[in-house]
């Protein structure tokens, strides 16, 4: 297995108005994003060709919406970078220019 290209722990998933996990990992690898629940069991994955991750509309800093093969999910991850050695997840504008990166869509 490759090493990650992005990895967030700590991260609250939701589908609509549900949540699946306060403390899941995002985690691009391999061509592909993970979503994870707290106990490493995989919620959801798709081919990051299948995957378009953006910033929702009226929302808080923290949150980034990730739509997988049509499925649409509402991540929470941190409103800013922790700073080396802090604990906590990275700020979603990084999860969203990881994402267009690693999918070869500029960023």
């Amino acid at each position: 297995m490759a090493k990650a290209e992005f990895t967030a722990t700590g991260v609250g998933i939701g589908r609509r108005l549900r949540s699946l996990t306060r403390a899941g990992q995002v985690r691009i690898a391999d061509g592909r994003l993970e979503l994870l629940n707290s106990c490493g069991s995989e919620i959801d994955s798709a081919p990051l060709r299948a995957v378009r991750a953006s910033r929702p509309w009226f929302a808080p800093e923290d949150r980034a919406l990730a739509d997988l093969d049509g499925t649409r999910y509402v991540l929470t991850l941190g409103g800013r970078d922790p700073d080396p050695g802090e604990p906590g997840p990275p700020a979603a504008r990084r999860f969203i220019e990881a994402v267009r990166r690693a999918s070869g869509r500029g960023g």
